[in-house]
């Protein structure tokens, strides 16, 4: 493996994981931005929001885990695309009500763009309304 997949599977591991930016920081520039095309995201516009985000995912959906399914490299664009499943229970407070014990089991793909080595920029391409609808969040 390249270090630049080792860089940017580290990352997605460490984000997805819910350890937040302290765990990310290290794998991406300061200014890496984010993109999402979805409502539940529209606000998040750097890494550092994604990574706190994804963070606090894991007092609503405690078992918040995931699957990658497939990464790889295309190093003609600097980037690196990582296909998962995420999956998890909203057992836990927060959301948008009290826990309604429904599970959510999503596909992904983010696109990690890399710069000299570190991540620069994330996109991630997402279905939130048919996720947030199996939490019976929507």
């Amino acid at each position: 493996m390249s270090n630049t997949l080792d860089t940017a599977r580290a990352f997605f591991e460490a984000c997805e994981s819910g350890q937040g930016w302290e765990a990310c920081a290290g794998y991406c520039r300061a200014d890496a931005v984010f993109s999402c095309q979805s409502g539940a995201l529209a606000d998040v516009g750097t890494v550092q929001q994604y990574a706190e985000w994804m963070a606090g995912m894991k007092t609503p959906v405690p078992d918040a885990a995931f699957e990658i399914k497939s990464i790889a490299e295309d190093t003609a664009a600097g980037c690196v695309m990582v296909f998962a499943i995420f999956t998890g229970t909203h057992t836990g407070p927060g959301g948008p009500g009290e826990p309604t014990g429904k599970t959510v089991k999503t596909d992904y793909v983010f696109v990690i763009q890399m710069d000299d080595g570190a991540i620069s920029g994330v996109i991630k391409v997402w279905n939130d309304a048919y996720a947030l609808a199996q939490l019976g969040w929507a």
